[in-house]
């Protein structure tokens, strides 16, 4: 009983099991009697049967009477026996009860002993001849027979609906029951469940308006009271965390703040690192970033050029009347330098010096060095930012080191270039004038033609050796900008088609494909070449230029035009073709010259660009949260 007072599922499980019990009973009732009155339809059917029956074998008996016919021994047989086998039915049978003194019981069996007592001996009784004297007295017991028949019919009829009586007070009683523990349960369920939740949901619902203070008059053992119990121990600790809440939060926002600030600096100094030509002023402002985020003391950037021991300064927060900045003295350059990873050095004359070198993968360039005040302690995240911002400061100056030798080597290239060509076409040309000029001395003397063929030949040698020169003149002047090899050929179809009046169509397609400075040059040079070509000696109306990456990588450049062809081969004064087909060969492809008389010229330079392409610098994971 303690039990059962102290659980709430208990008390819910014993109402519900009132309920399913009383269920069960009403419907084990219902289904005995139901089993009870089985087949009382059927018995009152064969009883009432019986009736019509004992009329019949009244009638066949009168028949006998009155004709004589002997068909009708026959048919008393059979009535008899189909009379005799509805009495004596399994249904009928079935409804008697086993009490000797019931009445329908009395009934039957005074029907069954005046069958075999009076009935059926009468109706076998029948006359076999005519001069056979015929019984009538079986005739007159035949309506008091059949009035025995419909008190046992009237009998059964009312035992069946007796039955059914039962069955409806059971079901009714059983109804209302269930309806009263039905109720009754909904009402405990409503005062010990349903009533104390919503106490409990309303004092949930202060807590959330930040009454911390409420507390609920839930008692008990069962589980409602022990939810009332937890309720309140949890309300005393909401209280007791919100006292300290505030402070808690305050710290919080303080390391947010400074986890803000730190990513702030780290992604302007890698927009300041990458965004240009980084100048000592980038540095300097990195290192006051620096020094107010993390609360250290002044800084110098050191950088150490290649085939030298000792570094300079470039940039520094030092007070410029504290001595000469270029030259840190705080520590030896060869410590310095030795030093692979963040490390604190103790610094003559007292103080410590925080040192990170400034290097990427290939090499070190120099270090990054911050006073560290008294008792100053580096946090995770500060080791972190510091490590991952020297980092990139070394990532910038490689590549900015790179990207400047790259370019001095394509101005190498295209310097060595252009002296082979002014040695090949401007030089060639002048020399042959000369001799042409020793030649026209000793003819003008003897022999006026000759000379004045000279004079021609003199003449467009000079005319081929200026526009040579124009056009190198143009190379020299020539650049390939920031945006690129398309941008520079849109500049270059836009010139052309001004000088000779004549439409050329532009296609590149080249997204995803990393040209370098020398490869875009020499791919500028040959189209350049090529339309010059068509301008001057082409006669063509239309020209069009298409350069493109093929799926094997192959960059492809055609230049076409529907001019008059090659009809010649280049005279003495023209170098063209020779020159784009060195430019080709420093590409490391091959140069293709197609021409036809009613189709034009076709130029297709390919090659296999290098692909050298700088690595994608990734911020630290752990910065990056």
């Amino acid at each position: 009983m303690n039990m059962f007072q102290n659980s709430l599922l208990l008390r819910l499980g014993g109402m519900f099991t009132a309920i399913t019990l009383l269920a069960l009973a009403s419907m084990s009732a219902s289904w005995m009697v139901a089993e009870t009155t089985q087949g009382s339809g059927k018995a009152i059917n064969i009883a009432g049967s019986l009736r019509m029956q004992s009329w019949r074998m009244a009638s066949i008996y009168q028949g006998l009477l009155q004709t004589k016919n002997p068909a009708y021994h026959i048919y008393m047989q059979q009535a008899i026996k189909r009379f005799e086998g509805d009495l004596k039915d399994a249904s009928i049978l079935a409804v008697l009860p086993d009490d000797e003194t019931a009445p329908i019981k009395q009934t039957y069996r005074q029907i069954l002993a005046q069958w075999r007592a009076q009935i059926r001996p009468g109706l076998n009784r029948l006359p076999r001849a005519e001069t056979d004297t015929p019984d009538t007295r079986v005739l007159d017991h035949i309506p008091e027979f059949v009035d025995r028949i419909n008190h046992l019919v009237k009998q059964i009829e009312e035992a069946a609906e007796a039955k059914i009586l039962v069955l409806r007070v059971i079901l009714g009683v059983a109804i209302i029951t269930t309806l009263f523990v039905v109720i009754l349960s909904l009402y405990l369920i409503k005062n010990i469940l349903v009533q104390p939740l919503r106490t409990l949901l309303g004092l949930t619902d202060q807590i959330g308006q930040g009454n911390l203070s409420v507390r609920t008059s839930l008692a008990g053992e069962d589980e409602i009271g022990r939810l009332g119990q937890a309720f309140n121990l949890m309300a005393e600790d909401l209280s007791k965390l919100y006292q300290n809440l505030e402070a808690r939060v305050e710290e919080k926002t303080a390391e947010l703040t400074i986890a803000n600030r730190s990513l702030e600096l780290l992604y302007h100094s890698i927009a300041r690192l990458y965004g240009g030509p980084v100048a000592p002023d980038t540095y300097s402002i990195l290192l006051k970033d620096l020094e107010n985020v993390l609360g250290l003391g002044h800084g110098l950037a050191c950088l150490v050029e290649t085939d030298e021991t000792r570094g300079h300064v470039i940039a520094s927060t030092l007070d410029p009347a504290c001595g000469d900045l270029d030259v840190c003295g705080l520590m030896s350059c060869a410590e310095c330098m030795a030093s692979r990873e963040l490390a604190v050095h103790d610094v003559k004359g007292g103080g410590k010096l925080l040192s990170l070198p400034l290097k990427d993968a290939r090499q070190s360039y120099g270090v990054l060095q911050l006073e560290m005040p008294d008792g100053k302690k580096l946090e995770p995240w500060q080791t972190q930012l510091l490590e991952a911002l020297s980092r990139h400061i070394g990532i910038a100056i490689g590549t900015a080191r790179r990207i400047e030798q790259s370019r001095r080597l394509s101005l190498l290239e295209e310097r060595a270039a252009i002296a082979r060509e002014l040695h090949d076409s401007l030089a060639q040309s002048l020399s042959y004038m000369k001799i042409q000029v020793s030649r026209l001395k000793p003819h003008i003397e003897h022999n006026g033609q000759e000379a004045t063929q000279i004079l021609h030949e003199l003449r467009e040698g000079l005319n081929s050796a200026y526009r040579q020169l124009r056009e190198l003149l143009t190379t020299f002047r020539l650049r390939v900008e920031g945006e690129g090899l398309g941008s520079a050929l849109q500049a270059t179809v836009a010139e052309f088609s001004s000088r000779g009046d004549i439409p050329i169509t532009l296609d590149v397609r080249l997204a995803g494909c990393f040209l370098t400075a020398n490869e875009e040059i020499h791919t500028l040079q040959i189209v350049r070449e090529a339309l010059s070509n068509v301008l001057n000696h082409s006669r063509a109306t239309q020209a069009w230029i298409k350069v493109e990456r093929g799926s094997d990588g192959v960059v492809s450049a055609m230049i076409e035009d529907n001019g008059i062809g090659i009809r010649k081969v280049a005279d003495t004064h023209h170098y063209g073709m020779t020159i784009m087909e060195e430019r080709a060969k420093n590409l490391g492809g091959s140069l293709n010259i197609e021409t036809s008389k009613t189709s034009g010229t076709r130029v297709t330079l390919r090659f296999t660009p290098s692909g050298n392409k700088e690595p994608v610098v990734a911020m630290p994971p752990a910065l990056a949260k």
